[in-house]
Protein backbone atom coordinates (compact mmCIF):
# COMPACT_ATOMS: atom_id res chain seq x y z
CA UNK A 1 0.00 0.00 0.00
CA UNK A 2 1.34 3.39 -1.02
CA UNK A 3 1.59 6.13 1.60
CA UNK A 4 0.29 9.53 0.47
CA UNK A 5 1.83 12.83 1.44
CA UNK A 6 -0.40 14.80 3.83
CA UNK A 7 -0.99 17.43 1.15
CA UNK A 8 -2.15 14.84 -1.39
CA UNK A 9 -4.32 13.11 1.20
CA UNK A 10 -5.99 16.38 2.25
CA UNK A 11 -6.67 17.35 -1.36
CA UNK A 12 -8.15 13.91 -2.14
CA UNK A 13 -10.29 13.82 1.01
CA UNK A 14 -11.36 17.41 0.38
CA UNK A 15 -12.57 16.50 -3.08
CA UNK A 16 -14.47 13.51 -1.68
CA UNK A 17 -16.20 15.60 1.00
CA UNK A 18 -17.02 18.28 -1.55
CA UNK A 19 -18.65 15.67 -3.81
CA UNK A 20 -20.56 14.01 -0.95
CA UNK A 21 -21.77 17.42 0.21
CA UNK A 22 -22.97 18.33 -3.25
CA UNK A 23 -24.94 15.06 -3.48
CA UNK A 24 -26.53 15.61 -0.05
CA UNK A 25 -27.35 19.20 -0.92
CA UNK A 26 -29.11 18.19 -4.17
CA UNK A 27 -30.91 15.30 -2.44
CA UNK A 28 -32.16 17.71 0.21
CA UNK A 29 -33.43 20.07 -2.48
CA UNK A 30 -35.20 17.28 -4.34
CA UNK A 31 -36.79 15.82 -1.20
CA UNK A 32 -37.60 19.26 0.21
CA UNK A 33 -35.45 18.46 3.27
CA UNK A 34 -33.78 21.68 4.44
CA UNK A 35 -31.75 19.85 7.12
CA UNK A 36 -30.17 17.50 4.59
CA UNK A 37 -29.58 20.38 2.21
CA UNK A 38 -27.84 22.38 4.97
CA UNK A 39 -25.69 19.38 5.99
CA UNK A 40 -24.69 18.91 2.36
CA UNK A 41 -23.75 22.56 1.99
CA UNK A 42 -21.69 22.43 5.19
CA UNK A 43 -19.87 19.28 4.04
CA UNK A 44 -19.21 20.81 0.63
CA UNK A 45 -17.66 23.89 2.26
CA UNK A 46 -15.59 21.72 4.63
CA UNK A 47 -14.33 19.80 1.60
CA UNK A 48 -13.28 23.01 -0.13
CA UNK A 49 -11.40 24.09 3.00
CA UNK A 50 -9.67 20.73 3.36
CA UNK A 51 -8.63 20.83 -0.30
CA UNK A 52 -7.15 24.32 0.25
CA UNK A 53 -5.24 23.02 3.30
CA UNK A 54 -3.73 20.35 1.07
CA UNK A 55 -2.72 22.97 -1.49
CA UNK A 56 -1.07 25.11 1.20
CA UNK A 57 0.73 22.06 2.63
CA UNK A 58 2.09 21.27 -0.81
CA UNK A 59 3.42 24.81 -1.20
CA UNK A 60 5.05 24.58 2.24
CA UNK A 61 6.54 21.23 1.32
CA UNK A 62 4.73 19.12 3.93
Amino acid sequence: MMKMKPSTKDKAEGNLHKLKGKVKEKAGQLMNDPDLEAKGLAEKIAGKIQKKVGQVEKVLGE
